[in-house]
């Protein structure tokens, strides 16, 4: 059986029935996959999750009774099979057909022969399958050409209007570059771009950040660059959050939404290793990961602990120097990483998100001295956690003033969709 095909539906299937995250389960199943081609298998498991709405409407179409019925292993074989079809120009027909049906006496006995006859229809028709009426339901022909959740769509057309909602989501179906930060406390970005460059890697210096490049190549993480801690994966957008903060050497920040940790590291690197970075998460585990990012990064001035950002900690009122509340959010600014969260559920554009959002900047701003600073980020596109929560928070709190907001949007690929909210605590 093909190794590739075999964890590229194990990952699906995964992501299919337990809801697993897409990146982890990538490098789980590929690390125990025996693989000989992991970028095609990514290749297949990011695209089916994709176009994984249009696929469906597709096999709507191709099969009489519909999806109704039709279990999670035959789907996510079907899925496989029509994205080698319509989007892999490098898997002949014969073979996304004939390896999809040998994957399926396998792991689908006896429906072999359906997913044959799926997979030849289309071959036969499937070029005949219209889109939804763009003129009629703009929503629905959006949702189905880029694959977006209806409601997702909606908030979007409804915030930025049809032009803009539209390149927002073809940006979300594009690869990302790899953005990452450079550990100044151990190098340059110049020193390293050459060190890059001379490994064989295609490395851009942007102007936004002194501390970021784009790289382009394959095994970056393998590189005695990045075992060493000269650097961290890191978008842009991201490390701008952190830099935000202004922190000095020697100063006191809280970060008190850590995990997974990328802009309480870039904090710790930006204060020259001196100070207190306290970073706290409701998930022991995932301080963990943070802990040995900073082994790794030959940082010392970072404290984690566990601690829930919605519950006041006495103790540390107004100890803080600066503090950043990175938000749990929908994360629709980032579905070019993790395009599973194109099909997540929100009744409620976001609000209840925002209510938590809100309650954390409560707590976070009775940390914060006088003269100190706040930031508020996301990692979404959606107003109703960004604007609206900034809006609402500093008319219930006076004594803050904001120095900047700035809405990142995923259309121009440089950055992730991202939200960060600058404030200052005046003298009362």
């Amino acid at each position: 059986m093909d190794a590739n095909r075999r964890t590229s539906y194990q990952v699906l299937f995964e992501i299919e029935k337990n809801h697993a995250f897409s990146n982890l389960e990538l490098n789980r199943q590929i690390g125990i996959g025996n693989t000989d081609n992991p970028a095609w298998v990514r290749e297949l498991v990011y695209g089916v999750l994709e176009q994984k709405i249009y696929l469906d409407y597709l096999l709507e179409h191709l099969i009489p009774k519909g999806l109704k019925g039709i279990k999670k292993q035959v789907l996510t074989l079907l899925r496989m099979g029509l994205y080698q079809l319509i989007f892999m120009d490098s898997v002949p027909a014969y073979a996304a057909i004939g390896e999809t049906v040998k994957l399926a006496k396998k792991l689908a006995p006896g429906r072999d022969g359906f997913v044959n006859g799926v997979l030849r229809g289309y071959e036969r028709r499937g070029a005949e399958i219209p889109f939804p009426d763009r003129e009629k339901d703009l929503t629905a022909y959006l949702s189905v050409r880029y694959s977006y959740a209806p409601w997702i769509v909606h908030l979007w057309i409804s915030q930025y209007g049809a032009e803009k909602a539209e390149e927002m989501l073809a940006q979300g179906n594009s690869r990302p570059s790899i953005s990452i930060r450079v550990n100044l406390t151990k190098t340059s970005r110049a020193a390293l771009a050459a060190a890059l460059r001379e490994a064989g890697f295609i490395a851009e210096e942007p102007d936004a950040s002194e501390r970021v490049l784009f790289v382009q190549g394959g095994g970056l993480l393998e590189t005695p660059m990045y075992q060493s801690g000269f650097f961290s994966v890191q978008d842009l957008a991201s490390v701008l959050a952190a830099e935000a903060l202004d922190a000095l050497p020697g100063q006191t920040v809280l970060d008190l939404c850590a995990a997974p940790g990328g802009k309480t590291l870039a904090a710790a690197e930006i204060m020259e290793n001196t100070g207190i970075v306290k970073a706290f998460d409701i998930y022991k585990h995932k301080l963990a990961l943070i802990d040995a990012q900073a082994q790794r990064l030959g940082l010392t001035n970072i404290i984690t602990e566990v601690q829930d950002g919605c519950v006041f900690q006495e103790k540390l009122a107004q100890t803080a120097d600066c503090v950043l509340v990175d938000g749990p959010c929908s994360g629709l600014g980032v579905i070019r990483r993790k395009p599973e969260i194109k099909y997540k559920v929100l009744t409620d554009d976001g609000r209840q998100l925002a209510e938590k959002q809100l309650a954390i900047l409560e707590n976070a701003c009775r940390y914060v001295k006088e003269e100190g600073i706040l930031v508020y980020s996301t990692c979404t596109v959606n107003r109703i956690e960004n604007t609206d929560v900034t809006e609402r928070f500093l008319k219930q709190h006076p004594e803050f003033v904001q120095l900047f907001a700035r809405q990142f949007l995923p259309d121009t690929g440089e950055t992730d969709g991202f939200y960060i909210c600058k404030m200052r605590k005046q003298k009362v």
